[in-house]
């Protein structure tokens, strides 16, 4: 007499491939969670929007998830890097697209008055408690590094703060490795520029 379906044995086979699945979405799920901090931060530096940096994280965590989920793991590292810097790069250019339309407009509106949504205070702004708390030289630093070029800040973030050698820092950039040295030697030097004062 046969099981009903509810009560038959699955396969030993088909249970050793769903737990095989299931350990790759936790690890995946581990990983994503040791990157999304410095990731925010990372694509908040190079916007200056916390709400933008954050959908172009999520964003680019569905890109790399759907693209790269069945890579190996130490692929990981360079290649969620890889789709977060083209997640920025898109981000900029549709910035410099808009800017071009938004400059016919001007920000009040007919009757000479200002825009309420325009003046309204940003509830992400820390106030000047909090920034003061943070620190002259920290400001300082995060000053310098939005003032950097979008490459060389790049370069900086992925070699010396998440810290991925010359040659993974190159693929999640997509360019050579000199390039990426170049890139990091300039940021270095503009760096120790800005931030003499607070040596």
């Amino acid at each position: 007499m046969l099981q009903p379906p509810c009560l038959m044995a699955v396969p030993e086979h088909m249970a050793d491939e769903r737990a095989v699945r299931i350990e790759g979405a936790h690890a995946i799920e581990r990983f994503l969670r040791t990157v999304e901090r410095r990731a925010v931060r990372m694509a908040e530096l190079s916007t200056r929007q916390r709400d933008d940096a954050i959908d172009l994280v999520q964003d680019a965590m569905f890109g790399f998830v759907r693209n790269y989920a069945s890579r190996d793991a130490a692929e990981w590292g360079p290649l969620f890097w890889r789709v977060l810097d083209s997640r920025i790069h898109d981000w900029h250019r549709r910035q410099r697209v808009r800017g071009r339309w938004l400059g016919w407009f001007d920000r009040r509106d007919a009757e000479g008055e200002d825009d309420p949504v325009a003046m309204a205070p940003d509830p992400h702004e820390p106030g000047p408690l909090a920034r003061l708390a943070d620190g002259e030289a920290s400001a300082a630093l995060e000053s310098a590094l939005q003032a950097l070029p979008l490459r060389q800040r790049q370069a900086f973030l992925l070699r010396l703060w998440e810290g991925l050698d010359v040659a993974a820092t190159a693929r999640a950039m997509r360019c050579s490795e000199g390039s990426v040295k170049t890139h990091l030697s300039r940021a270095l030097a503009n760096l120790r520029t800005r931030l003499e004062a607070h040596r």
